[in-house]
């Protein structure tokens, strides 16, 4: 692990790399605190630090405390009074309201991020106090890890981070979406078995056999559909599967931290499939597992630059290490350094070898898109899993509470990514609460129809992750029972969104893109499947302005034109799109709404 990352415990809040957390001293300007609170902070610890000890000069220091965010610094917290006591738990409450039901506290550490300590007794007593507040405010306490601060003095001083989690309350867990990438047999479903069904693999593809939803893929034994697992974290920070839960139900009651694996297709024959389930199911995290024997193979590149497309943050697993020497395992690792530090990844590897640096990993990880953890493990022999759960059991959620609540002001929004027929339950439809809030009994439009309408439904039964839900809220997945509705007039990539919404469907749009592979030229006429979101489409290139056509590497605004039925899209949305091995990504920058062009259509029809 690269020694600037770890030479300073915790590169706490992940706001900067251990060494300019190293070189960082008060009164910079570095840090999200503003001027005048870390002035204060500043007198308020330069007295308190005074009575304790001189510094020396090999001080370390984190980032200023920030005001927001789910991290808190305290320097000690011994007996405090009922009022001080009373105003700490509302300050946990605020830390874990911003953290989604996750906070993690630096114990030992200055408002101003100075690495003073604790002796032992006042760790011990500070700790304590810290559970007691965690009760009070209904959570539970890990202590992540502790380290002595090398100073000249001769007491050892200590600080500690800790993990804070809310106990969760009417199915309110913090759910975790995390897409599993990576070439044909690497090793994704296995290690997803693993992980979720407790039991290790026996080298024959035991493991993956539950996860699988057709007999082709049980006798290929390769995934061709998207399938989801999950795998819960109590409020303890325990493991929580199906190797102590019989059902789904039993994990969503046990756990306040989800993670949903989906398990998408290695094999290049289904990349439509893996493109669908990256864009249309949103992940927060991608996991690209690369087996150790083979390294750097087949789909891996692709799927690494999809992820990069899209924006998803990627972490790497390289599976399989029991098959092969610690020198093959080295190769692979300095394989996968070589093209993550290339120039179009821009990306810091930094493999992962102890709990400590799973920890700071998993903190480090969220704060900065460009740090990539790897990961060495084996599904057989089950090395190194345990640092996984570990970074699993600690990454933070990437949007907070404010964002979500913004997002749940808006009307609602559901995007349909599967459907099904349920004997017994009717037609069910699978997808993301973009926005909004989704309750049983409400009435919803879904559409666009081919004729650009929307049809009344009333959504039954809400289920998310195979357990009953009353509440949907924006950024979740779930499943939607919509009673006895006529299937044949739904299809996905449509959406259901509330009666008062005016969406904007169109048959053209505009999108500024940029050709990252073509054989050829690119060209008006040409036909691109586009994937936006949950919409999967042919369309036609009608127009590619200012240039005549596009090579690979090239930019320009390009008008497109569906040509089976007309969509919702939103300004600003993510465009992927291929055709054989052409591949290009933009946004979308103008839509031009189906009302512009209807009566020219009617006139075709008359003439």
């Amino acid at each position: 692990m690269d020694e600037r990352v770890s030479d300073l415990f915790g590169s706490g809040n992940g706001h900067c790399s251990g060494s300019q957390a190293a070189n960082f001293k008060p009164g910079n300007g570095y840090g999200v605190a503003s001027k005048k609170a870390c002035v204060k902070n500043n007198k308020k610890s330069k007295a308190r630090f005074a009575r304790n000890f001189k510094p020396s000069n090999n001080t370390p220091y984190l980032p200023p405390e920030a005001e927001e965010g789910n991290i808190e610094y305290k320097l000690k917290l011994v007996s405090p009074t009922q009022y001080r006591f009373e105003h700490l738990a509302t300050q946990m409450k605020w830390r874990l309201q911003e953290g989604r039901g996750e906070a993690v506290y630096q114990i030992g550490v200055e408002d101003n991020g100075m690495l003073v300590g604790l002796s032992e007794e006042d760790m011990r007593a500070s700790l304590k106090t810290l559970h007691k507040l965690a009760e009070k405010v209904g959570a539970d306490i890990t202590v992540l890890r502790q380290r002595e601060v090398d100073y000249d003095s001769d007491v050892p001083r200590k600080i500690a981070e800790v993990l804070i989690r809310k106990v969760p309350d009417d199915q309110q867990f913090l759910d975790l979406r995390v897409a599993v990438l990576g070439n044909v047999d690497s090793g994704k479903s296995t290690l997803l078995g693993v992980l979720t069904q407790g039991e290790l693999d026996n080298g024959r593809g035991r493991a993956r056999l539950n996860l699988f939803r057709h007999l082709h893929e049980i006798q290929s034994g390769r995934t061709s559909s998207i399938s989801f697992e999950i795998l819960g974290f109590n409020s303890k920070g325990e493991v929580v599967n199906y190797s102590e839960s019989r059902t789904a139900e039993e994990i969503c009651e046990s756990a306040s931290k989800m993670i949903t694996f989906i398990d998408l297709a290695g094999h290049h024959k289904y990349l439509k499939t893996t493109i669908f389930g990256l864009t249309s199911y949103c992940p927060d995290f991608a996991m690209l597992v690369v087996s150790a024997n083979t390294g750097i193979a087949g789909t891996t590149r692709e799927h690494l630059g999809l992820a990069m497309a899209l924006k998803v943050p990627i972490f790497i697993v390289i599976s399989k290490v029991d098959l092969c020497t610690r020198a093959t395992v080295e190769r692979t690792v300095r394989q996968l350094e070589r093209v993550l530090k290339q120039p179009g990844c821009n990306k810091v590897p930094m493999v992962v070898s102890s709990t400590d640096d799973a920890v700071t990993a998993a903190q480090q990880f969220a704060q900065s898109p460009s740090i990539t953890p790897i990961f060495t493990l084996s599904s057989v022999s089950g090395e190194s899993l345990d640092l996984l759960k570990v970074f699993f059991n600690i990454i933070p959620p990437l949007s907070n509470s404010k964002e979500q609540e913004e997002l749940m002001q808006q009307l609602t929004e559901f995007q349909v990514d599967e459907i099904y027929t349920v004997p017994e339950v009717g037609t069910v439809v699978g997808g993301t609460l973009y926005s909004g809030i989704c309750r049983e009994g409400d009435d919803l439009v879904v559409g666009p129809t081919d004729s650009g309408q929307f049809h009344k439904l009333t959504v039954g039964s809400i289920q998310r992750n195979r357990s009953g839900c009353r509440v949907l809220r924006a950024g979740q997945a779930a499943t939607l029972a919509l009673g006895n509705f006529d299937r044949s007039l739904l299809r996905k990539g449509m959406v259901m969104v509330s009666p008062e919404m005016d969406p904007t469907i169109c048959w053209m749009f505009e999108a500024e893109i940029v050709l990252l592979f073509h054989a050829k030229t690119f060209h008006k006429g040409f036909q691109v499947t586009v994937h936006i979101g949950n919409v999967r489409q042919t369309a036609t290139v009608e127009a590619v302005y200012g240039k005549e056509e596009l090579r690979t590497g090239e930019k320009a605004v390009v008008l497109f034109k569906f040509i089976k039925h007309p969509e919702y899209l939103k300004v600003g949305a993510k465009v992927l799109f291929r055709q054989g091995v052409t591949k290009g990504i933009g946004h979308v920058t103008k839509l031009q709404p189906i009302a512009q062009y209807l009566p020219s259509q009617s006139e075709d029809e008359e003439t």
